[in-house]
């Protein structure tokens, strides 16, 4: 009987980050992240290594590297999954990690006609993801991964499934997008007629629902509101399927309507969310509802928009002025 070697460390990593359902980019950030501590100590096995090595690794990252403290606690986090869940030991030496500190940073806002002036440099597609980022507040990836079922057109809402931290949340849907987003579907909708027409037409399915529900991954309600030119090749299943919009082709695209327009502000698509709740809190509206469209566990972090309204020269008169 011929003995089935045993799985690669790395691989190892993989199986346990998939069943602990952590998205497929998590996954390759922190594969990347263990393979590069390993190669750091001249390919040495975790299992031999400790607190000294962590920290060692850190700190060329922070040194040599000049990563931001996100960066090192995300490397951080990383090599702690693999030493619980992979190696399954419990270090204790945890306590003599080094941790950098996030620094706390206002966030970019843009004003009503820095907003308008952005969007109206962008078309078709992308243009309707713009306004959803600023018009309901939502994250990139949660606009991009939107379903044809999550908009309810009825209520005026869009729902996010699974948003950061693998929450639910309903957020406003914008009155003047309701037009172009039906003519867009219009579109969506031939080009899906056109897949199944092909032998194609199927769509990625969470949570194993493809087998739950045979045949849901090719019924119309579940395809992506803001789906790809082109097929794509599961990297998991490897199956053919259409996905959606990608992150980084929209990020392009927006930096090129923020570089036409001229703006003296480091703008990115999130900036767009910002916007949608400094202007929230601008209207009146109160920081409780504005936490709940926003999908913030704790209204501290909504409080941060407060402070882009009471400081930076916004409702302090310089004493200058009153010479």
């Amino acid at each position: 009987m011929i003995k089935t070697p045993p799985p690669k460390l790395l691989d190892r990593m993989r199986e346990a980050l998939r069943v602990r359902r952590y998205a497929i980019r998590t996954e390759d950030c922190y594969v990347d992240w263990a393979k590069r501590f390993i190669l750091f100590h001249g390919k040495r096995h975790p299992s031999e290594m400790g607190a000294a090595e962590v920290n060692a690794f850190l700190t060329h990252l922070a040194v040599e590297g000049n990563v931001a403290a996100s960066t090192q606690t995300q490397a951080l986090c990383a090599i702690l999954f693999l030493y619980k869940a992979v190696l399954t030991t419990d270090p204790g030496w945890l306590g003599d990690v080094v941790r950098a500190h996030r620094p706390k940073r206002l966030p970019v806002v843009l004003s009503r006609e820095e907003v308008r002036r952005v969007i109206a440099e962008m078309d078709g597609a992308h243009r309707l993801v713009a306004q959803l980022l600023y018009g309901a507040g939502l994250r990139l990836l949660e606009a991009l991964r939107l379903r044809v079922k999550d908009i309810d057109w009825n209520l005026n809402l869009v729902m996010v499934r699974a948003g950061k931290g693998d929450k639910d949340r309903r957020t406003i849907l914008p009155r003047s997008v309701r037009k172009p987003l039906r003519e867009h579907l219009n579109q969506v909708r031939e080009l899906h007629e056109s897949d199944l027409a092909a032998g194609n037409g199927s769509v990625y399915m969470p949570y194993a629902l493809d087998r739950k529900w045979p045949g849901a991954d090719r019924q119309w309600c579940w395809q992506y509101v803001f789906p790809s030119r082109r097929l794509s090749c599961d990297p998991r299943s490897g199956a053919v399927r259409r996905h959606h919009l990608d992150e980084g082709a929209f990020t392009r695209r927006f930096r090129e309507a923020v570089k036409r327009t001229n703006l003296e502000k480091r703008a990115t698509p999130h900036a767009l969310r910002h916007s949608f709740a400094t202007h929230l809190l601008e209207s009146g509206y109160d920081i409780r509802t504005i936490q709940e469209l926003l999908g913030h566990a704790d209204v501290e972090t909504t409080m941060i928009y407060t402070h882009v309204l009471n400081k930076g020269g916004r409702g302090v008169d310089s004493p200058l002025d009153g010479l």
